[in-house]
C-alpha cells in the first residue's frame, strides 16, 4: 500500500496535478448570492470555481488555499483571478469581510475534526450577519466499495469514513449530521439543501450533500 503523504505535501505535489470535478449549482447560488457580493472561495485549489464565478458575473471573487502549488497554478490557468496562498488560521481580512463564501470539496479533504472546525469557524467570522455559506461536500456511502474502505481504515485514523486513496492522498466523508452541525455551530441556520451525485477525483461516482446556510449569530454562540 501506498504510504500517505502529510495533507500539506500530497496538495503540493500529487494532488496539485489533480483535475477537481465537484461542481457548482449556479442556480441555487444565484438565488441567495446577487452578483454584487463579495465572496470567498476557501479552499479554492488552482481557481476553478473562482474562475467559474467571475465568468458568472460576480464582480468581487477572492480564492483562497493553503497549497502553493496549487494556488500557482491556478494564476497561470486563470490569469486576472484573484487568488491567494494562506496557510492556517485567522486568514488576513476583517470580521464581515464577505458576504458569501464557498466550502466545496474542502472537508472531505480535511480528516481531523478539530480542523474542520477551525475552518467552517473561521467563515462564520468573515461572513457578515446575514451573509450565507455555501457548503458542498461528500456524506458517507452506503455503497460497498466505500463501506469497505471506511472500515478497512477506521481503525488506523481512529474515524469511520476517513480512508486512503492509492496515490497517497487520505479523504474523508461525513455522516450528514456531522455537516450540519459544524454549519450551526458557526453561526448559520441552513436554508436550503440539495442532493445529487457527482464524479469525484479518482473518477468514482457519489452523493453529494449541499447546505446552504445564513449567518444569524457570531461562530461558537449557541442558538
Amino acid at each position: 500500500m501506498t504510504t500517505p503523504q502529510d495533507a500539506a505535501g500530497f496538495w503540493e505535489t500529487t494532488g496539485a496535478a489533480k483535475t477537481f470535478t465537484h461542481p457548482l449549482d449556479p442556480e441555487l447560488l444565484a438565488e441567495f448570492v446577487p452578483r454584487t457580493a463579495r465572496v470567498l472561495d476557501y479552499g479554492c485549489g488552482y481557481g476553478r470555481l473562482t474562475a467559474e464565478l467571475a465568468g458568472l458575473g460576480y464582480r468581487s471573487v477572492l480564492g483562497v488555499d493553503v497549497s502553493a502549488a496549487l494556488v500557482e497554478r491556478g494564476r497561470r490557468e486563470h490569469p486576472g483571478v484573484d487568488l491567494r496562498r494562506w496557510a492556517g488560521f485567522p486568514l488576513p481580512f476583517e470580521d464581515g469581510a464577505f458576504d458569501a463564501a464557498l466550502l466545496f470539496a474542502v472537508l472531505t479533504c480535511v480528516r481531523q475534526d478539530a480542523d474542520q472546525t477551525a475552518i467552517v469557524q473561521e467563515l462564520g467570522r468573515l461572513v457578515r450577519p446575514g451573509g450565507v455559506l455555501y457548503l458542498s461536500d461528500v456524506p458517507l456511502q452506503s455503497d460497498p466499495f466505500n463501506r469497505e474502505r471506511y472500515e478497512r481504515f477506521a481503525q488506523r485514523y481512529g474515524t469511520y469514513g476517513v480512508f486512503e486513496t492509492p496515490d497517497g492522498g487520505v479523504f474523508r466523508h461525513h455522516p450528514p449530521e456531522r455537516l450540519r452541525g459544524l454549519v450551526r455551530a458557526a453561526g448559520f441556520e441552513t436554508v436550503r439543501e440539495r442532493q445529487d451525485t457527482v464524479r469525484t477525483l479518482d473518477g468514482h461516482i457519489v452523493g453529494r450533500l449541499g447546505i446552504v446556510a445564513r449567518r444569524v449569530r457570531p461562530a461558537g454562540a449557541s442558538g
